[in-house]
């Protein structure tokens, strides 16, 4: 077996992300973390290194630490994240660097995250301030957790734990495995974070986005009852809207298929719910809204209510038509999405448009967070309803991909109508030698007909396949040799076939009958043998 130096290199090697990587994975899935915590420390000489997670709804946090010390069958120990140096770097993505002197070990906290998803910190303990390349190789370090953390927690329910502050019940454990499993992701384009405060009895409360090539789509349902029942009917709009959704649906398609599956064996129940879809190449946005509370737009600081045409929930009988509405958005905007229980009646007191302009210049992650942190404050840590919000913000499209698939479309258009063109226009021009030969046939003899057997050279075109136009494949202009027929006295033509008049399909070069359309394909240039 390889050996391996302090952190995550070969003896005597600097700290890699490579390295860190292939020793995580040589490791088993439960002690990974535990692995690159003592290389990181024998290489700077930690006094500690530990690394904690955030739990489910963002407020605290849990130290994780040797895969022998957890015991998963307590709660775990949580810390909160309000007014800490943790919440500090978590909000600003940024390392941070405690120095209280007086022969006190320096802490540095580094962000550990992955395309935005807040995943936890890495805290290590040095006996001096780290230089700036010792401050790399812990961001290095830390980058590279997430990685591990993402890659291992399907094997192990250590994770899950560290992220489960409070006993949760069967209706919350079956609504969080609904929910996607980045609760945020951002990229050049775009940012989305969604936040889920279940109440004291589960209310059904559920929101997902997926990502594909040029658009992203998002969804936020709102299941009626509470408690377990809810949570069920949750599971089957939720698998609904994306065995549709990753068909290739339409927004249309993905609420009727919804619709349906609730009103078969949703048992009368019903769900409300928003779907949403914004292209990445030029911002359009289409929403269906099926019973569901408004959304709300922030646009140079100030907050609009969009109102739209509201359709029946999902499940409701007879079945009903759902309508694709557009939705203006523009960089530089944000838009938030809510559940009912973002507006209950605990939460009059509160402003939310005020509220949402006053996180603006926060990461949608953290808006949300805060969104969902100022209703419980407002219920006093008791809400009757879940609270779900999710928050997008256009950042900016992608014109030059835009502008390249328009000019490949153009291009082929062009090319297309090019070669039509020129087909008719070159059938007119093409030379006839002799008017006695039938026109309907050019590549096939007529009985008793023809001109003299003198040659002479015409151009003549080859049709490309009849899917070459979409790569563009223009005309192959070729010259061939104008052969008039010569009936034979030995092969007496006796037998017309089909409408040419030639005896077999054999005597004819191309292999088939001709018609009056494929003289493009036969041309001139053919006769029979």
């Amino acid at each position: 077996m390889t050996a391996w130096g302090p952190g995550g290199s070969r003896a005597g090697g600097a700290l890699t992300l490579a390295g860190t990587l292939e020793t995580a994975e040589a490791a088993a899935p439960v002690e990974s973390l535990d692995v690159v915590a003592r290389m990181l420390k024998e290489r700077l000489g930690a006094a500690s290194v530990s690394f904690l997670i955030t739990d489910f709804n963002g407020s605290s946090v849990v130290r994780l630490g040797a895969a022998g010390s957890v015991e998963t069958g307590e709660p775990a120990r949580r810390i909160p994240l309000r007014g800490t140096l943790y919440d500090d770097v978590i909000r600003s993505q940024r390392p941070r660097v405690e120095d209280k002197g007086g022969g006190v070990p320096v802490r540095i906290v580094a962000p550990v995250t992955n395309r935005g998803d807040a995943i936890g910190v890495l805290e290590l303990f040095l006996p001096a301030v780290p230089d700036a390349e010792t401050m790399r190789e812990i961001g290095e370090t830390a980058h590279a957790l997430a990685y591990i953390v993402i890659a291992n927690r399907s094997f192990t329910d250590v994770y899950q734990w560290g992220r489960r502050t409070v006993p949760l019940s069967l209706a919350a454990e079956i609504q969080h495995r609904l929910l996607p499993v980045s609760l945020a992701c951002e990229a050049a384009q775009f940012a989305v974070a969604g936040a889920l405060e279940p109440a004291e009895q589960v209310g059904g409360d559920t929101f997902d986005y997926v990502i594909d090539r040029d658009a992203v789509q998002l969804s936020v349902t709102d299941a009626m009852g509470h408690d377990v029942a809810a949570a069920l009917l949750a599971t089957l709009v939720v698998g609904a809207l994306r065995r549709a959704r990753r068909a290739g649906a339409s927004l249309e398609e993905q609420a009727c298929q919804a619709d349906q599956a609730m009103r078969e064996h949703g048992h009368g129940g019903y769900v409300t719910g928003q779907l949403l879809r914004i292209s990445l190449l030029d911002g359009e946005a289409h929403f269906i809204n099926a019973g569901h509370p408004w959304p709300l737009r922030m646009r140079d600081g100030k907050v609009q209510q969009i109102v739209p045409k509201v359709d029946l929930p999902f499940g409701f009988q007879p079945p009903h038509p759902y309508r694709v509405q557009s939705l203006d958005l523009q960089p530089g905007d944000r838009l938030v999405m809510l559940t009912d229980g973002m507006l209950e009646r605990n939460a009059n007191s509160l402003d939310l448009s005020d509220l949402i302009v006053r996180t603006r210049a926060l990461h949608p992650r953290e808006a949300a967070r805060t969104l969902i942190g100022a209703i419980v404050d407002a219920g006093h840590g008791h809400l009757e309803d879940d609270a779900t919000v999710m928050s997008w913000n256009v950042q900016t499209v992608r014109p030059h991909l835009r502008q390249r698939l328009t000019s490949r479309f153009v291009k082929t258009s062009r090319a297309r109508r090019s070669w039509v063109a020129g087909s008719v226009r070159r059938a007119r021009e093409r030379p006839r030698p002799d008017r006695g030969i039938d026109e309907r046939a050019p590549c096939c003899a007529r009985r008793g007909e023809g001109p003299s057997r003198a040659r002479f050279r015409v151009p003549t075109w080859h049709t490309p396949s009849k899917n070459s136009w979409r790569s563009n494949a223009p005309p192959i202009r070729r010259t061939r040799q104008y052969k008039p027929y010569a009936p034979k006295a030995t092969r007496p033509l006796t037998r017309p076939h089909g409408r040419h008049g030639a005896t077999s399909p054999k005597t004819c070069r191309a292999q088939s009958p001709c018609t009056r359309k494929s003289r493009a394909r036969c041309g001139p240039a053919w006769s029979l043998r």
